[in-house]
């Protein structure tokens, strides 16, 4: 054993010594002049971009692609001289400001090694080596020797950007040693050695969109990098299919980057170049072709700087987004909103504003993400108590509608590494993140995380007295397995529509109310190809929904979604009905006091839908019903179910609908759809309807 490391000792001395400096001199190239001059003007670029570089991150200004411009050339200039301690200083350097920090380990610790002295910057790149290891105090004595030798026009600018890092080396230690419940896995099926980055997410998570540089066939760049492409995967038995590229016209030979998918999979912000500066776009799924990408924002809020990383609301009439100034601190994230909410208005976007404080740091903010919950903010940022680079925090809504100060999501979710791009699942069990840890198949990859921990119960049941038919109710209950995260307060609602009849899926139009306001809420399609659709209804509100199509019997929906309830799942296939004699339909969202005639104004909605229906199809004629439970008399029964049918018929008539095409009739508790023996049973009996009495 003794005898194994003397051999060791002296082998490891033998390399030390063929190691040695070599500086860039003209006496050391004598049989490569020609090289070595070369060489020079290489270097003295290369150093002229990598010094800009790194003055952009001391005045906290996005580097770009500088580094990687730099790197390309001192590694080609390794190959002339491999063991020179200041090159291979400058390409850690650089590597620390990639995808590819972990190989700047292997060039820092060579140069340390070649000549300690090389340059009182080898100790700031030391020291961010050691954060990359989690190596906390050893990363502040090393910023600390760096403050205590730098002496050059940068070196206040330094101090304060060194004071940031060992503030973000105190947060790591915490942070590091109070790991949150969470798994971390690289998900293989969709990375590849190259940058994957930006994951879309689908609220039901069964559609997953980002973007790569990987080998696409397109020529190659600058740099050697493919332009990005965006792909999609799906889940297949709960594993991700193998990742593949889109295709035109979201894919093309420049480059795109997927941004955020609306809720329901359908649609798709994403950003590119166009006329020198980036701009937001949106395509729509049609079936299952995506449409060619227009800009999603108006001349306002897009300037004539970059607009990029954007994120959809419940509502969808707002945008966050990520807004480069090209100034100090200079990557914020602003908000605009839709001034009209009309068809025809429908691009009429105001001003971008800063989201400003708390959530707005001096540092830059790198992607931003809006959960179904629509109180939820995810965002990755350099500031607050990041353990260094990007981490990835999240801000809620208090009772003010005001963003809350911004919590980091800790680790393992978050490392000394750059991680970004929050995107959860409806019921916030899992989300997806792009990281480039060390670990990875290459730069950038796509995370998943999985939080777990005590049994999460559900509030709410879902049980399907919602369904506005005549057909049974289908008990619909979701609970989800073991985690712990923070509540989620919202329903999601999703399934497909499909003709009654013929049970080929229809491209349907949903409406969805808020009927306290009577104000719309949001509107969507369901898929032309596959009938689906999905939506996410935050809690807090009663809500009607619409679904309409020509030629059919609208359907409708009431959720009423306490606020602070739990996470809930309903999924249902919904069939309409073409408009034929003897079709009928329950008003789930008309509205009458307890044991009254007095119809609510919420039901106002509902009805116009009513009015639209027999505007649209002159020669329908209908019978209005009410119907009851069977509390109380038959007797009493028919005649408030009578009386609410008039009032409804009378309603109809004051908005302009032919008496000669209306009939009220009450029927008391005789025509039951439900059992009278449970709360929600009865509550499916007393319902009024209208029947297709002629067409």
């Amino acid at each position: 054993m003794k005898s194994c490391q003397i051999i060791l000792t002296f082998l490891f001395f033998s390399v030390s010594l063929a190691a040695q400096n070599v500086e860039w001199k003209a006496a050391n190239f004598k049989d490569k002049k020609d090289e070595f001059k070369a060489a020079m003007i290489k270097m003295e670029a290369a150093d002229l971009i990598r010094d800009k570089a790194n003055e952009d991150v001391v005045m906290l200004r996005d580097p770009k692609k500088q580094y990687k411009q730099a790197l390309v050339a001192y590694l080609e200039l390794q190959k002339l001289n491999p063991n020179s301690a200041v090159l291979n200083m400058k390409i850690g350097n650089c590597y620390l400001n990639t995808n590819e920090k972990y190989k700047a380990e292997e060039f820092i610790e060579k140069a340390s090694k070649l000549n300690a002295e090389v340059s009182p910057m080898l100790y700031f790149y030391l020291a961010q080596v050691n954060q990359l290891n989690y190596e906390w105090a050893a990363a502040i004595k090393s910023y600390t020797k760096f403050e205590e030798s730098i002496k050059s026009k940068l070196a206040e600018h330094y101090k304060k950007i060194t004071g940031k890092y060992k503030k973000e080396c105190k947060s790591g230690k915490k942070l590091h040693g109070e790991p949150v419940k969470a798994w971390i896995d690289n998900v293989k099926a969709l990375n590849s050695p190259q940058d994957d980055y930006s994951p879309c997410l689908s609220a039901d998570g069964q559609l997953l969109m980002f973007t790569s540089i990987r080998d696409n066939g397109h020529p190659k760049n600058e740099l050697g990098e493919f332009d990005s492409d965006i792909y999609r995967s799906t889940k297949v038995k709960r594993k991700w299919s193998q990742a593949k590229n889109v295709g035109i016209p979201l894919s093309t030979p420049n480059d795109e980057t997927a941004s955020s998918l609306a809720y329901d999979g359908q649609r798709l912000l994403m950003f590119k170049e166009e006329n020198g500066n980036m701009d937001i776009y949106e395509s729509t799924l049609d079936g299952i072709l995506w449409s060619e990408p227009i800009r999603k924002l108006s001349k306002v809020p897009n300037t004539e700087h970059n607009e990029t990383f954007a994120t959809y609301e419940p509502q969808d009439i707002k945008v966050y987004y990520i807004y480069d100034g090209m100034k100090r601190g200079d990557k914020e994230i602003f908000i605009t909103g839709l001034m009209v909410y009309t068809v025809a208005d429908y691009n009429k976007w105001g001003k971008g504003q800063s989201l400003g404080q708390p959530v707005t740091t001096r540092y830059n903010e790198g992607s931003v993400y809006v959960h179904p919950d629509g109180r939820t903010m995810y965002f990755s940022s350099q500031g607050h108590n990041s353990m260094g680079g990007y981490d990835i925090f999240y801000s809620r809504k208090n009772d003010l509608e005001q963003w809350t100060k911004p919590v980091n999501l800790g680790y393992p979710i978050n490392t000394p590494y750059d991680d970004l791009f929050y995107a959860a699942t409806a019921n916030g069990k899992y989300a997806y993140i792009a990281s480039n840890r060390i670990g990875g198949e290459g730069g950038l990859d796509i995370y998943k995380v999985t939080y777990w921990g005590s049994p999460k119960q559900m509030m709410v049941g879902s049980e399907d007295f919602l369904l506005a038919s005549v057909a049974e109710p289908i008990l619909d209950v979701h609970i989800e397995e073991s985690v712990e995260v923070d509540k989620m307060s919202l329903t999601v609602f999703k399934g497909k529509i499909i003709d009654a009849i013929s049970r080929e899926p229809l491209k349907a139009n949903l409406e969805i109310v808020d009927n306290k306001t009577a104000k719309q809420f949001s509107k969507m399609n369901s898929n032309s190809a596959t009938g689906k659709f999905l939506m996410s209804l935050p809690s807090g509100k009663n809500y009607g929904i619409a679904v309409s199509k020509e030629g059919y019997l609208f359907h409708s929906e009431n959720f009423d979604i306490p606020a602070k309830s739990d996470y809930n799942l309903v999924e249902k296939t919904i069939e309409l009905k073409n408009i034929a004699i003897g079709s009928k339909i329950a008003l789930r969202n008309v509205f009458f006091d307890v044991g009254k005639s007095n119809m609510n104004p919420l039901s106002n909605p509902e009805l116009a839908r009513l009015v639209n229906l027999l505007n649209d199809v002159p020669r329908l004629k209908i019978e209005l019903s009410g119907h009851t439970d069977n509390t109380g008399s038959e007797e009493l029964n028919l005649k408030l179910s009578g009386a609410r049918a008039q009032v409804v018929v009378d309603h109809l008539i004051r908005e302009g609908i032919g008496k000669d095409r209306l009939v009220a009739k009450g029927y008391g508790s005789s025509k039951p759809v439900d059992t009278n023996n449970t709360k929600d049973g009865r509550q499916n009996n007393r319902r009024t309807e209208f029947e297709i009495i002629a067409n």
